[in-house]
């Protein structure tokens, strides 16, 4: 090592300043604005002023050297991490996304819900129907149901014991036998084929106002009769011609007179109807039932209790061309 490189501490002689090229190549150039070279030169030191305004650039990763320290160019340069790029975003947390989703369909299921709770007991207590009604027809109205479930509870029973008794070894034949006749019977009466007697009530048509009794107001009565557990029904006219009425039985008009199963009939009318009396009663006597609007045209309708009622008149059986029972 020379004497040069020792004196500067860093093994290496100290750059030479700037020197203008010599020969042809080093002349100056002729153009009048041509800058200095000196100016152009990299290795040119910067003046009082650019040194006070320039700050030095330190590069990442670069450790500063202080001026008069020994570096050591035989370790290994700094491994330097390139930095992540800006827009890159960061990873979502997961399940976020997911849960948010499911948040906001529960909330819309919970408001639908409410929503449908708030229409129905809103529309349950504004009922017109019942609100108009008055204390009595409420209690005559509950009083008809309560008969009604009474007599299906019955119907239930006697069911549940012919089914016991059905069961049973030797008693099962003749309790066969005799729920076979029982059943015959009850089609019977059902059908008209037969005549009944039991309590009931016997209800007169009286018209009014010289506005006949219509065939629509007689057909009203034998519907709420039936709805309120009517097992045999017939009906008779002034000239005591009397017709059962059955599932099948229609009602005309025709000249003042009523004409029902094709016979005519001239009024007043009287049905005579089999079944509990009470809830027969209340049926016809509901807000807007049979009794009401007969009454609204200038009539009269006359309801009365008998212990035992007679249903004689019979039906006759339709002639069957193409069905045969089978056995």
């Amino acid at each position: 090592m020379s004497d040069e490189q020792t004196e500067t501490g860093t093994g290496w002689p100290q750059p030479a300043g700037p020197v203008r090229p010599g020969g042809p190549a080093g002349e100056p150039d002729p153009r009048p604005d041509a800058p200095d070279p000196d100016e152009l030169s990299p290795l040119a030191p910067a003046g009082p002023g650019e040194r006070e305004s320039e700050s030095p650039v330190e590069e990442p990763g670069v450790a500063p050297v202080e001026d008069g320290a020994t570096v050591d160019l035989s370790a290994p340069a700094p491994e330097v991490q390139p930095a992540a790029p800006a827009d890159e975003a960061q990873p979502a947390a997961p399940g976020r996304s997911r849960w948010s989703a499911a948040g906001v369909m529960i909330a819309a299921l919970l408001a639908l819900l409410g929503f449908t709770l708030v229409v129905q007991l809103k529309t349950t207590s504004t009922d017109p129907t019942l609100g108009a009604t008055r204390q009595e027809d409420l209690v005559r109205i509950l009083s008809d149901l309560d008969a009604r479930e009474n007599r299906l509870q019955q119907d239930i029973r006697t069911l549940e014991d012919s089914q016991r008794q059905l069961r049973s070894g030797e008693q099962g034949r003749q309790a066969a036998l005799d729920e076979a006749t029982r059943r015959a019977d009850q089609l019977g009466i059902l059908a008209g084929t037969l005549p009944a007697t039991g309590p009931g009530l016997t209800v007169r048509f009286d018209a009014g106002g010289g506005k006949p009794i219509s065939s629509n107001q007689v057909l009203d009565a034998v519907q709420e009769l039936r709805g309120a557990g009517a097992e045999a029904m017939q009906i008779s006219g002034g000239d005591r011609a009397t017709v059962r009425i059955i599932a099948s039985t229609y009602f005309l008009e025709e000249n003042g007179s009523l004409v029902v199963e094709g016979r005519r009939l001239t009024g007043p009318f009287t049905i005579t109807v089999i079944g509990d009396p009470a809830t027969m009663r209340t049926a016809l006597n509901i807000p807007g039932g049979v009794v009401a609007s007969v009454q609204g045209v200038g009539g009269n309708v006359t309801v009365e209790e008998r212990g035992v009622v007679e249903v004689s008149a019979l039906h006759a059986p339709i002639k069957l061309e193409h069905a045969r029972p089978v056995s």
